[in-house]
């Protein structure tokens, strides 16, 4: 019994990544469910509620917080629960995420909710978020000065959160998340860690799902699952 469905699982999976090569979108996997780790009481995790509520309203009362993104129309703070084991961090926040206050809900967004549903999760279970909480002016990259005022409130949420793994979406979030300036061609598909204290959290760089839809090609297709296949391996 266990072999026939280890040759089933196997079968499935392997028809997933053969879609995903040849250019399909990302096929729902099955849903599964990501158990708390015993320690995360019921009572710390209303507490790390309370703490992400009271960081969002501390942040919301500084918005936009760098004079240059003064143009900023909303906070996007960031969504999902709060004891979440996978986090996956952007860059920034564009015209859809402005407008509508929460992350990665423009074309970027409709991609990276097909990555994380074809690596078995629902949005709802993984927490999103930005490195900067304000959109930059023309969708342009942060600015260093920006990264330095914003990062504070990733730090903040990152160590409430404690996930087990982080995402680093993008040369942004790499460069912040493993203090590198590496280029992300490099540093994608290789483990990382984020270190504040005595938090330490494995990172796995790939690319922004923006550069996956302007490079929509098996081989950069290929790159991206396989680095969520190590991120899936490591959550198991």
């Amino acid at each position: 019994m266990t072999s026939s469905s280890e040759q089933l699982r196997t079968i499935a999976r392997q028809a997933l990544e053969t879609e995903f090569l040849f250019g399909s979108t990302f096929i729902p996997n099955r849903s599964r469910t990501i158990s708390a780790p015993a320690e995360k009481s019921m009572d710390k995790s209303k507490s790390r509620e309370q703490l992400l509520e009271s960081l969002e309203s501390r942040f919301c009362g500084v918005f936009p917080l760098s004079e240059s993104l003064g143009d900023a129309n909303r906070p996007v703070f960031g969504e999902g629960p709060c004891d979440a084991e996978l986090m996956f961090v952007g860059e920034a926040p564009g015209a859809d995420e402005d407008r509508e206050g929460r992350p990665f809900v423009g074309a970027a967004g409709k991609k990276l909710d097909d990555i994380i549903t074809a690596m078995g999760f629902a949005r709802e279970q993984v927490y999103i978020a930005n490195i900067l909480k304000a959109r930059p002016p023309g969708n342009r990259a942060p600015l260093p000065d920006e990264i330095s005022a914003h990062s504070p409130y990733l730090v903040e949420q990152l160590q409430i959160i404690r996930p087990r793994v982080i995402v680093a979406l993008g040369r942004p979030a790499a460069h912040f998340l493993l203090d590198t300036t590496e280029p992300i061609s490099r540093l994608r598909g290789i483990w990382g860690q984020w270190n504040d204290g005595d938090l330490t959290i494995d990172v796995m760089p790939t690319f922004h799902p923006a550069y996956l839809l302007r490079q929509y090609t098996p081989e950069i297709r290929a790159h991206v699952w396989n680095d969520m296949k190590q991120v899936m391996a490591k959550l198991q």
